[in-house]
């Protein structure tokens, strides 16, 4: 068991360590250390360094990556597509739900749209069972109108 735990193989476990804490608190910004991690790995196979020199490696190689390759890899995997958000918008804007609660102005309540209830508030006051039109949507939360 001690010859399995060589710093080689300590850094590359520091390393999935790191890659999947990243999977848990995503931001894009543990991914590096993970792979500073991993080069050091690499360098310690290729190569005999001390400790100063991995850790030394460990630091300029993550911040590197963090610094040079951070917002490309955001905008290529994390951007927001806006046909994804207008498809979503139209999911909603304009279709009618039912008031499962009686809505008072700036007080939240509950409507029902496609059998699933939803929060929502008004700037009128709707009563429980009245059909109601989502005019806007922010977050989860729908925003509603009376249909007159």
């Amino acid at each position: 068991m001690k010859d399995l735990l060589t710093p080689p193989v300590i850094w590359f476990l520091v390393g999935v360590v790191l890659l999947l804490l990243e999977l848990a608190l995503p931001g894009l910004i543990i991914f590096f250390f993970g792979l500073g991690a991993w080069i050091v790995a690499l360098c310690l196979v290729l190569f005999d360094i001390n400790l100063t020199w991995q850790l030394l490696i460990f630091v300029i190689s993550s911040l590197a990556g963090l610094v040079l390759l951070r917002k490309f890899l955001k905008d290529k995997f994390f951007k927001e597509d806006d046909s994804n958000k207008a498809s979503l918008e139209e999911e909603f804007i304009g279709k009618t739900a039912i008031a499962d609660t009686n809505l008072e102005p700036g007080v939240s309540g509950k409507v029902n749209f496609k059998g699933t209830q939803w929060p929502a508030i008004s700037n009128e006051t709707i009563e429980k069972g009245e059909k109601v039109r989502i005019v806007e949507r922010d977050s989860i939360t729908l925003i509603v109108k009376k249909i007159k």
